[in-house]
């Protein structure tokens, strides 16, 4: 049997800024809404500090943070995997990594047939 492909993933250079960042900050989320400027980009924040419902779809978890992205957008991703890298640059206005000189980036891949037949997704 085939293991389930995980919805979300990060690069080394994001697991790293994810840690710094808990270590700063302590529990950690991820957000990714699809709206507009600083909405379309991941964004690291306090758990808790956002509240998540009905409207939000958790992938996963990376380095035990979860992962959130808007309902709407995640209808247009639901066949990529999402890969969180951090590179050079300024973060969201909200986003914990701002002052880090790092900013998180989404970049995705997209799900093969037989990954996408393991998590239930018809095209």
């Amino acid at each position: 049997m085939s293991e389930i492909p995980q919805r979300v993933t990060a690069t080394k250079e994001a697991i790293e800024l994810i840690r710094e960042l808990s270590k700063r900050h302590g529990r950690l989320m991820f957000h990714q809404s699809g709206g507009c400027c600083d909405g379309s980009a991941p964004m690291c924040l306090q758990e808790g500090e956002l509240i998540v419902g009905d409207s939000d779809v958790r992938l996963g978890e990376i380095e035990g943070v979860s992962f959130y992205m808007g309902k709407a957008q995640y209808e247009s991703w639901k066949h990529t995997q999402v890969i969180i890298d951090a590179i050079p640059g300024n973060g969201g206005m909200f986003s914990l990594e701002r002052a880090s000189g790092l900013r998180f980036l989404s970049r995705s891949r997209l799900f093969s047939e037989a990954e996408l037949e393991l998590l239930g997704i018809v095209r």
